[in-house]
């Protein structure tokens, strides 16, 4: 058996974003993935379904793995021909013993890779607004670690601490305030220095403290300051309330989830991120095309789709054939909503009809008033309303599936998620076969139909947008921030 290689990729702080190019690359073709407590949720989802998932998280005073066996782990996978992605919270050679890891795999000519990380030491002050360095303010950085590897406050040389001239950066700092702030003014720095603590930063539970070093212990234990959380002692700390800018986007401090198929994400997840989201990306269906042979499609009054995916299956299954629209003569053209009329535009058919009211229902309420034969194109285990409502309005249809929908199984479960933002009925089905064991607190749903199913599986505080659009899903969680 060949021997496999190990990436030790350094996560970032926490936001799915400030992973770089490279550690999505390695970890996207991960077979395995060895990964820490701080490492985020949105890193995690980024993983392959079909990688093995392995929790050896760390906290302080708290190893449920001892970093021997962590060492073991990676080298045994390793050998055993894997390639393994050892994911690192923030950089994995600051703090990270990244070293002492890699001392491991040279020990048994393990073949290994080292992809920097954003370090939370640099960036959980920045996303608080607090700039580590700033001219005339400090003109260097100083990063101490808060702990020892094995747990307890580390002893710091405070003398020569108290010497320098610039910003102290102290991490896994939230037990070890009163020891900074004792020892420093033991050593003369004056009690009105500004300090900052930044918790949980980068994600939806950022919370920045800010005061002064003479009363910063008081203030941290009525804030409860909790890890993980970086400590800032120096002048650029008094900065925090005026230069914090992620607090004043409209989405701040939401975590959400979006469940719609992989391939669907890219748009929402920008969209979420922008106002200020952390984002999951956690696809919770996946759509498969058949190979279904077309039908002749002359002869027909209307064609009807009903999604995007049916649109490009559609075209796709015409290649495949080798036939093009002409065959499509002169009928009509329906798309259920908007984003999937412009999928049909961008090939050259421009729809006729797109209902008032983006859902099935209606689009088969408008066909039955236009009157004529239909031939829709839909899903396999599409909802069945649709075809209800034609069958009962007395339309002559016939219906090709052309793709189907399979629940895909979920490699970890998210923890503190605000919402979850549903699709389609079956990204609702999907989510609750995937995360049984996770409530919803707020459950956004494109259209009613959505809902529908939502509340028939359990989910409860349901809101629904006010047309099936992106932009009227996200308004749903804007909304709920302001009730």
């Amino acid at each position: 058996m060949s021997v496999g290689k190990v990436w030790l990729v350094g996560a970032g702080p926490g936001d799915p974003g400030l992973l770089t190019c490279r550690g999505r690359e390695v970890l996207e073709r991960a077979e395995v993935v060895i990964f820490d407590r701080l490492v985020g949720d949105g890193v995690l989802a980024l993983m392959p379904r079909t990688a093995r998932c392995i929790d050896v998280g760390k906290e302080g005073g708290r190893h449920p793995v001892p970093q021997r066996e962590i060492e073991a782990l990676i080298v045994r996978e390793a050998l055993n021909g894997h390639n393994v992605v050892r994911l690192k919270g923030g950089d994995p050679f600051l703090f990270g013993r990244g070293g002492e890891e890699i001392e491991a795999l040279l020990a048994h000519d393990v073949p290994y890779e080292v992809v920097p990380g954003v370090a939370s030491a640099i960036a959980a002050p920045e996303c608080a607004g607090i700039p580590v360095t700033h001219r005339g303010l400090a003109n260097s950085l100083h990063i101490v670690a808060a702990h020892t590897k094995e747990g307890g406050i580390a002893a710091q040389d405070y003398d020569a601490l108290a010497r320098l001239d610039g910003t102290l950066v102290f991490l896994m700092g939230a037990t070890a305030v009163a020891e900074i702030c004792s020892q420093l003014l033991a050593r003369g720095f004056a009690a009105d220095t500004p300090t900052a603590a930044v918790e949980s930063g980068t994600t939806a539970r950022q919370r920045t403290l800010v005061g002064t070093l003479g009363d910063f212990e008081r203030k941290a234990r009525d804030f409860g300051l909790r890890a993980p959380a970086v400590v800032l002692v120096g002048p650029v700390a008094g900065l925090a309330s005026r230069l914090a800018w992620r607090e004043k986007l409209p989405l701040w401090g939401k975590k959400v989830l979006v469940t719609r198929p992989a391939n669907r994400q890219g748009r929402l997840a920008r969209m979420l991120r922008d106002l200020g989201a952390e984002v999951v990306e956690f696809p919770c269906i996946a759509t498969v095309p058949l190979e279904t042979k077309l039908p002749p499609l002359g002869g027909h009054d209307w064609i009807g789709f009903t999604s995007v995916t049916g649109a490009e299956c559609f075209f796709a299954r015409l290649a495949a054939e080798g036939r093009d629209v002409r065959e499509l003569g002169g009928a009509k053209i329906a798309a259920v909503g908007p984003a999937t009329a412009a999928a049909l535009c961008e090939r050259g058919l421009r729809p006729d009809l797109v209902p008032a009211v983006y859902d099935g229902v209606h689009l088969a309420e408008e066909l039955a008033g236009r009157g004529g034969s239909v031939l829709l194109f839909r899903a396999l285990d599409g909802s069945p309303e649709l075809t209800e409502t034609l069958r009962a309005r007395g339309v002559d249809f016939s219906e090709v599936p052309l793709y189907r929908t399979e629940t895909l199984a979920a490699p970890f479960q998210p923890v503190n998620v605000d919402a979850v933002l549903f699709t389609s009925a079956s990204t609702v089905r999907g989510f609750k076969k995937a995360c049984p064991g996770l409530e919803a607190p707020l459950a956004c749903c494109i259209g009613a139909q959505t809902a529908r199913e939502a509340e028939r599986l359990g989910l409860k505080n349901i809101r629904v947008a006010a047309r099936a659009t992106l932009e009227d899903l996200i308004n749903t969680l804007k909304e709920d921030g302001r009730s």
